[in-house]
Parts: structure tokens; sequence; C-alpha cells
């Protein structure tokens, strides 16, 4: 993996940088497959789930161009723009990426977003499915609070 700087690690992320990283659905949906995992995945299977998820379909029903797509945007720009703010490690020699230290920055936020995914696709089911702390639960009682 290719280490952050300690100015990295330590970086405190402005309101700013974190709405330009949540404002890409690519990026948002990047976040939402690492989520919970703490091994490295591979950047080939990240864009298959991904571009599953934006076709609504199964990883293995996506089209080459689709994937392809996914993936290109994802080496050339999505994952360099997360390294770069310490939010991922990206191992470029491996294709591999996992979430680093300043994720913990944006996850409240990203509960925030999600309430804009659409309810009945396989992205709401994925990470309902991997919601150990009640993802959505939070979410729904947090809006529920908010309009009292």
């Amino acid at each position: 993996m290719s280490t952050l700087t300690s100015s990295q690690r330590e970086q405190e992320l402005s309101a700013d940088v974190i709405l330009e990283l949540l404002a890409n659905r690519r990026r948002r949906y990047l976040l939402y497959a690492l989520r919970g995992q703490e091994n490295p995945i591979e950047l080939s299977r990240l864009a298959e789930r991904i571009a599953g998820w934006e076709q609504d379909v199964p990883p293995d029903e996506v089209a080459k161009n689709e994937y392809k797509s996914v993936y290109v945007s994802s080496v050339q720009c999505h994952v360099p723009k997360l390294a770069d703010t310490g939010v991922v490690d990206h191992d470029e020699d491996n294709h591999t990426v996992v979430l680093a230290d300043n994720f913990d920055q944006l996850e409240p936020y990203l509960r925030v977003v999600i309430q804009d995914e659409p309810e009945n696709s396989r992205l709401h089911a994925a990470l309902e499915a991997e919601s150990d702390d009640g993802f959505f639960s939070q979410i729904r009682e947090n809006v529920a609070r908010l309009k009292h």
C-alpha cells in the first residue's frame, strides 16, 4: 500500500472537500462498497459491484462497457481523489483499495446522502443486508427527530 504522509492521516477535511467527495454518485457507491470492509478489495471487484448497482442488476450481468466505464473512472479519477484526502488507501501495484482514517469524517454525511438512493434498488438491499448497526433504521430515526 502506498503510505499516507502524517499530514494526510491527520488532515481535517473541510466542508467543501467533504461535499465535493460525496457529490459524485460513483464515489459514494465506492464508499458504500468499502464500508465495513477491513481488508483491501480489488478495484475490478469494486467496479463490478458498482456497475451492478448503477444498472440495478447482479454484478455478473453487467455489460462489459458499463464495467469498463466504472473501472476506468475509478482508477483515473475517484480513487485518486479519495486517496489524496486520506479517505482510502490505494495500492497501485495490487490494484486494491481499503478505507483509511479520514473516512470517519465522511461517514456521518454518507449516512445522510443515502436517503437519496432508490429504496427498491439492489444498492439499497445490499446496504440494508450488510448493515450490522441498523444503518437505515438509524437514518429514519434521525430524520423523524429532525422533522419534530
